[in-house]
């Protein structure tokens, strides 16, 4: 079995069986879905470091411009891959001479140092739950809940991941629940909806994003 099935297996049915589970869960994560046109598919990969860096890079900024940056970024590479080792190399004024910010700058070496001393193999990350990969990941600088959630939802493919702390989550979530609570009340009631998705809360969250109301 290559890795990239490992990851889809992940899932253990197919998104649209998975839709069709949702939607008669909770009539109105049926419309949820219903209002997305275009089919969402799995985007797995194998590489953490790789994804790890791509959203360190992306955070808060447009995707066109994130396109920018990080070609910059890729191309300061000889074979385009960033290694750890030439990460490590580079000052912080090269590293944001391609657009980065200092705090990127710094935070993508963070991501390189720890991939030298800690495991980070799909494999090895494969055999921790979905809290034990946020714990282990969440060690590095700069990388925080958020981020390794949306690793854990789209290249590690897991089933079962809910970012109730997501602006667009709470924003949607909101919009399609007819909910007027803020904060801990806000945070409480999303969770608690939440729970009719288990265990496909991941791909409810993903139709939630691209959801119209």
């Amino acid at each position: 079995m290559s890795y990239e099935s490992k990851v889809i297996r992940e899932m253990d049915k197919p998104y649209s069986e998975i839709a069709s589970i949702l939607s008669e869960k909770d009539p109105i994560m049926k419309n949820i879905i219903a209002s997305v046109k275009s089919e969402i598919k799995p985007t797995p990969s194998i590489d953490v470091y790789f994804e790890l860096l791509n959203s360190i890079a992306s955070q808060q900024l447009s995707v066109k411009v994130v396109r920018v940056i990080w070609r910059r970024f890729i191309d300061l590479f000889p074979d385009e891959y960033p290694d750890a080792q030439t990460i490590l190399s580079f000052d912080l004024s090269q590293l944001r001479s391609v657009g980065l910010s200092n705090s990127k700058a710094n935070y993508i070496k963070n991501v390189a140092q720890f991939s030298l001393d800690k495991p980070m193999s799909f494999d090895y990350l494969n055999t921790l739950s979905d809290d034990e990969i946020i714990d282990y990941l969440t060690q590095i600088k700069g990388v925080g809940k958020w981020t390794v959630q949306m690793i854990l939802m789209f290249p590690m493919d897991r089933p079962n991941v809910f970012p109730v702390d997501d602006l667009g989550i709470q924003t949607h979530m909101k919009e399609w629940y007819s909910i007027e609570l803020e904060k801990k009340e806000l945070r409480n009631k999303l969770i608690e909806i939440a729970e009719k998705w288990n265990p496909y809360k991941t791909l409810a969250s993903k139709y939630l994003w691209e959801s119209t109301c």
